[in-house]
Parts: C-alpha cells; structure tokens; sequence
C-alpha cells in the first residue's frame, strides 16, 4: 500500500516555488503578494489561515491578513473586497469561509476580481474550468491533481467515484477527473446524499474521492481491493486523549480502508497540506500573469 503523503509533497513543491520566486526577482519582476480576509474568530479558520501566511513567508512571498470582527456589516466587507480589487500590489487574495450567517458569501465571492480569485470560486473561474481554459482552479481540487500526478496514479480510463458534490470540492473535481489534463480522462460517478446502493456504486470504484465531511464514512466493505482512495476530509473530532482535546479525522475508516488500498491519502498530512500550497501555487500563476 502506497501512502500519498501530501506534506512530503507540499515542501517538495514550497522549495520550488521558492525557486521559481528567486528567479522571478532576480530577473527584475515583483515579489509575489497574497492576501487574505478572515472574518470573525473560527477555530479552524485561524489555523488555516494561520498556516497560509506561514507557507508564504516560506516561499518568499509578502502577505497580508485582514482579520475583522464578526460583528462587520456585509457592506463594509464588500468594501474591504473593493480594496483589494483595486490594490494593483496586491497579486491574489481570498476571503476565508465561513462568513457570519449575517453575510451573503456568493455576494462576497462575486464581488473578488476574477483575476485575482486565487481560491477560484468565482463562476468566471469555474465556468474557464468547467471549459478546460486557463483559470484558478480551487484549491484542494488541484492539491488532489497535483498528489495523482506526482505520485503517477493512472486516471485514464479509470472508473472514479466521487462522495460529495459541493461547488469547492465534489463538483469541480468530477470536471478535472473527466476533463482531458494529464490527471483526467476517467470516467466519473458523482454520488451524494441522495444516491441509492452506494455500496453498489463505490465497490466498482479504481479511484474514490472521499469529500463529504462525515468521519469514518467510507467503510472497508465499500472499497474494492487495488482502489485508490483519496480521504478530503477533515472534521476535528473529540479526543479526551489528544494534546487539544480533539483529532482530525477523514471521511475513511484508515483501520479498515487502507489495507484494501493500492494507496491512500492520510488524515491528516495528505490533502490538507496540498490545498495550502495549492493557494501559492495560484498566487504565482497571478503574478506572473498566467491567468
């Protein structure tokens, strides 16, 4: 069984990035520049953020953080998001999720630059996607593009299953996994909560993209032997024993999955890290103007 390990991988990719920023100042251009707003004071939200002004600092790039009180009106959000759009410093951001109930986020999304939609959730970004043009394509999607390709797991004519249909994971992981890119060309089945014989389905799976946010989900008895299975998720879960009083756990029971698995992305320290470095990934394209 072939551990996808996606923190090996996220450095290996930050010590190319941080090349790549070498070479991009030294040949006169501008250092890269990512911003993010954070709204309110989720736990979750903290550490990620927390962990993407690390990884920029780590590849040379500037970075700045809004963090604003929960109690902001949406207009004065849409204002900050105005700010952003019109700082020509300023290469990408993005607005961190979850907002206050209080807040619209597809009015908030569709106020971001399309240009500068590093987390690529604006319709014009997904639509280029949905297209197979050049885009932002969101981020833990293209951490999971990034782990197939480099770890050499074989999609063409593959039959993938994806669990969740959500628009940041399940649906544009469906498109890239059917699309004709070097991590494309399998055939997709998309299920979710209203999906019947699910064991049926997820049985006669090559490759099961687990994205629906419910630990230990996905049971040995629904994983063929050989599969690839890619674990999303990511729910903290109380844990009397654990240093903060909780773990992460992924959508596949590990125990019972992975000794059916020809590989098997770990919770944590498989996709997570890869989403993080995805962003930089992103960020670069901005600043050099690929997209």
């Amino acid at each position: 069984m072939l551990l996808l390990d996606g923190k090996k991988l996220a450095d290996e990719l930050k010590a190319e990035i941080a090349q790549e920023v070498e070479q991009l100042k030294a040949s006169g251009g501008k250092t890269p520049h990512l911003a993010a707003i954070l709204v309110g004071n989720d736990g979750g939200s903290l550490t990620y953020v927390g962990h993407k002004v690390k990884s920029c600092e780590q590849v040379g790039f500037r970075s700045t953080l809004l963090h604003l009180d929960d109690s902001i009106t949406e207009e004065f959000l849409l204002g900050e998001v105005k700010k952003l759009n019109e700082d020509k410093d300023i290469d990408g951001f993005i607005v961190q999720l979850p907002l206050p109930k209080h807040i619209n986020p597809d009015k908030v999304i569709m106020a971001i630059d399309p240009k500068k939609d590093v987390d690529g959730f604006h319709p014009v970004n997904v639509g280029k996607v949905t297209l197979g043009l050049p885009a932002y394509v969101s981020a833990t999607p293209l951490g999971i593009t990034k782990i197939l390709e480099r770890y050499n797991i074989e999609t063409s004519g593959k039959h993938c299953v994806v669990i969740g249909r959500s628009n940041i994971v399940g649906r544009p992981m469906s498109i890239l996994m059917s699309g004709q890119g070097k991590t494309g060309n399998a055939t997709v089945t998309v299920c979710h909560s209203k999906t019947k014989n699910l064991k049926e389905i997820t049985l006669q799976a090559d490759i099961i993209i687990a994205a629906l946010g419910k630990p230990g989900f996905l049971t040995g008895d629904m994983v063929k032997e050989g599969a690839v299975v890619i674990d999303v998720g990511t729910t903290r879960v109380t844990d009397a024993t654990a240093k903060n009083g909780w773990r992460l756990k992924g959508d596949a029971n590990y125990a019972e999955v992975s000794p059916k698995c020809s590989a098997i992305t770990p919770v944590p320290g498989g996709v997570g890290p890869m989403t993080v470095v995805s962003l930089l990934l992103n960020t670069l394209k901005a600043a050099k103007n690929e997209v």
